[in-house]
C-alpha cells in the first residue's frame, strides 16, 4: 500500500475484514497530502472541535501549507488563542507562525454572507430594495437552516477564490456545536425548498389571495411571521418573493456544487469527540450519518482523554493498600493518594473501554487519542502543543 493510499480519507462503511480495526490516525500523513484540500470537524457540542480546528490548521500551516480556518462555532476562543482581537466574515492573518506556509482565520457571520450573496447576485437597485425587506430581514438572520446553509455559501465561496486566485490550498471547517453539526447536509435543500416552496408561491396568488389562505389553515404561521416582521408582512413577502427567480435562482446549484465538493476525494471529515459514554455516542450517530451521505471520514479524534497514570499499580491493589494503611492508623495521605491512583486507574480503564467499544462498532474508523492538557489552550504555543498530541508527537 503507497504511503497516500494509507491515509486517505475512507467512504465509511462496514469493515471488509472480519475482526480487522484501523490503526491509529495519522494526522501529519493527512495534512501533508496535497491532495488534501478541505477539513471539516464535526462533533457534539463541548468536545473540542474549534480547538481541534485551529490546531489542525497551524500544525499544516507550519508544516508549508496555506491555510485558513473557518469556525461557525458562537465561541471566541479561536480568536483569541490566534491572537486577534475579534474574527468576521473576512479571513484574518494569524501572525507568529513558524514555518513556510500561511494560516488566515475566520467567523462566519451570517447574516453578512447572504447580503453577499444578494449584492452578487442583484442589479444594486434591487439589491437596495432586497436588503431592506423586513422579511428577507428576519430570514437571513433566524430561519431556521439558514446558518448552516450560508456555512456552506462561504465555504464554496472560500474554495472557489483559492481556486482562482491560489490563495489557500488547505480550508479547515469548524461545524455548529451540537447534533445539528451535520445539519448543514441537509441546510441547503431545505432552505432553496422553502424559497421555491408552495407555501411561499401560493402567498403570491393573486386571485386566490393570502386572505383566505389564512383561514385555510395557514393562520398560525402567518399570524408569528407577522409578530416578527409587522403589519406591512404580506405586502413585503410579495415583494421579496417576486425576486427570488431573478436573485436567488443560483441556490440551489451552488449548494448542489458545495455539496459535491464535500464528497470529493479532496475533502476529509474528522469526528471530534470527548471519551465519554454520551459523546461518543454522538460520535457514532455522526460516523452513520456520514456514511449514509457517502462522506469520506478521515478518522475519530477522542479529546482530553485521561492521562496514563504511572507504575504497574491496579485499582484494586491501590484500594487494598490504602485500606490496609486505614486500618492501621498509619499513612492518611499516602491512603489517599492510593485512592486517587485507584480512582485514575479506573477512569482510564472506563475510557478506554468506551473506545474499545466504540471501535468494536466501527472497526473501519481511524482513531488519535488527545490526553487532556493541564490548563485551558489560549495562544498559539497551547494549539501547537496539541497538534503535537494530534500527531502522537508527545
Amino acid at each position: 500500500m503507497s504511503r497516500d493510499s494509507a491515509h486517505r480519507p475512507s467512504r465509511v462503511g462496514p469493515a471488509t475484514t472480519p475482526g480487522h480495526r484501523a490503526g491509529p490516525l495519522d494526522i501529519d500523513a493527512l495534512l501533508d497530502d496535497p491532495a488534501t484540500g478541505i477539513i471539516v470537524c464535526c462533533g457534539s457540542g463541548g468536545v473540542g472541535k474549534t480547538t481541534t480546528s485551529a490546531a489542525l490548521a497551524l500544525r499544516a500551516a507550519e508544516r508549508g501549507r496555506k491555510v485558513v480556518v473557518l469556525t461557525i462555532d458562537p465561541a471566541r476562543r479561536l480568536a483569541q488563542s490566534m491572537g486577534i482581537e475579534a474574527l468576521d466574515n473576512t479571513p484574518r492573518p494569524v501572525t507568529g507562525v513558524e514555518g513556510g506556509g500561511h494560516l488566515d482565520a475566520m467567523m462566519l457571520d451570517m447574516k453578512r454572507t447572504f447580503d453577499e450573496v444578494v449584492l452578487s447576485q442583484a442589479s444594486p437597485e434591487k439589491a437596495k430594495q432586497i436588503l431592506a425587506n423586513p422579511f428577507y430581514i428576519a430570514l437571513s438572520s433566524s430561519f431556521a437552516g439558514t446558518q448552516e446553509y450560508m456555512a456552506m455559501e462561504k465555504l464554496g465561496q472560500i474554495h472557489r477564490d483559492a481556486q482562482a486566485a491560489g490563495t489557500y490550498d488547505l480550508i479547515v471547517v469548524d461545524t455548529p456545536p451540537s447534533r445539528s453539526a451535520l445539519d448543514f447536509l441537509d441546510a441547503p435543500e431545505r432552505l432553496s425548498s422553502f424559497l421555491d416552496g408552495r407555501f411561499v408561491r401560493m402567498l403570491l396568488m393573486p386571485a386566490k389571495g393570502p386572505a383566505k389562505l389564512m383561514t385555510a389553515g395557514i393562520g398560525l404561521i402567518t399570524n408569528a411571521l407577522t409578530k416578527i416582521l409587522g403589519a406591512q408582512f404580506l405586502k413585503d413577502l410579495q415583494t421579496f418573493v417576486t425576486a427570488l427567480d431573478t436573485v436567488f435562482g443560483g441556490f440551489r446549484q451552488r449548494a448542489q456544487q458545495t455539496y459535491a465538493l464535500l464528497k470529493a476525494d479532496g475533502t476529509a471529515f474528522l469526528v471530534v469527540a470527548a471519551p465519554e459514554a454520551d459523546a461518543l455516542r454522538e460520535a457514532e450517530y455522526f460516523v452513520e450519518r456520514l456514511s449514509e451521505d457517502d462522506m469520506p471520514l478521515a478518522g475519530l479524534v477522542v479529546n482530553r482523554a485521561s492521562p496514563e497514570p504511572g507504575g504497574d499499580l491496579s485499582a484494586e491493589e491501590a484500594m487494598t493498600a490504602a485500606e490496609r494503611l486505614r486500618r492501621t492508623g498509619d499513612g492518611a495521605l499516602t491512603a489517599g493518594l492510593l485512592r486517587l491512583h485507584a480512582d485514575r486507574v479506573r477512569m482510564v480503564e472506563r475510557e478506554r473501554t468506551l473506545r474499545d467499544r466504540f471501535a468494536t462498532a466501527h472497526p473501519q474508523v481511524a482513531t488519535a487519542v488527545v490526553p487532556a492538557l493541564a490548563s485551558d489552550v489560549h495562544d498559539l504555543d497551547g494549539l501547537r502543543r496539541v497538534g503535537d498530541l494530534l500527531a502522537r508527537r508527545h
